[in-house]
């Protein structure tokens, strides 16, 4: 049964991540997304995404996955206006900073001055900003970091917390994930009755992994 999904919304960053739907991308059996050991600037792909291409199709990927925008801005320029648009309180941005932080894609230094690979600190703290302000994807984000103490105490009751408030807003990765966390009683009390009732608000949007939880569920049932 898959028990966490570990996709973050960047909504500035990718391409077609609506809140309502799932994005296909999950761990099974208790994984979770392992962060990169490489630092990646900005105006750069992450190696793993470079093997096997042409310039020009690094290029062409570059922009797809850089914030978008018909602006003529340098990739440098954009992070720089998102980092602004964060800064003045616009929640769409926050979220995305805080993936960007979180990837490592945004360069954070320590109190030495030395770079760090990614800031799981900053990243929480932007996903919190927006997650404020009803951001249903932020909300799923630091739910996520709650559940895995990543920037943040580990706290399955706050995962919880944050998760719902994302799923009552439509996010079905937050709703297949509560449906994980009321089946085996994690931050909240266990109540089947109840993981099915989220399972199938997720499967209703055509989550994949909620639908196969509830022929889990139906066949211990039988």
């Amino acid at each position: 049964m898959n028990t966490r999904v570990f996709i973050l919304f960047a909504l500035l960053m990718l391409s077609g991540c609506g809140d309502g739907t799932s994005s296909g991308k999950s761990e099974t059996e208790g994984s979770w997304k392992k962060l990169p050991d490489e630092i990646t600037p900005i105006n750069e792909l992450p190696s793993i995404f470079q093997e096997g291409l042409t310039p020009e199709q690094k290029a062409d990927l570059l922009k797809k996955i850089m914030p978008t925008g018909d602006d003529n801005l340098t990739p440098e320029e954009r992070f720089l206006k998102l980092r602004q648009d964060a800064d003045a309180g616009d929640a769409e941005a926050q979220n995305a900073l805080g993936a960007l932080f979180y990837s490592g894609e945004a360069i954070s230094k320590d109190a030495t001055g030395k770079v760090m690979d990614y800031d799981l600190e900053a990243a929480a703290g932007w996903f919190y900003r927006a997650a404020e302000q009803g951001h249903p994807g932020a909300q799923f984000n630091l739910g996520l970091l709650y559940a895995e103490g990543q920037g943040v105490p580990q706290d399955a009751a706050k995962a919880v917390e944050w998760f719902t408030k994302a799923a009552e807003q439509g996010n079905v990765d937050a709703q297949n994930n509560l449906g994980v966390m009321n089946l085996v009683g994690e931050g909240v009390p266990k109540d089947v009755n109840k993981a099915v009732e989220w399972f199938e608000k997720a499967a209703a949007q055509g989550n994949e992994d909620a639908k196969e939880n509830l022929k889990a569920i139906r066949a211990a049932r039988n």
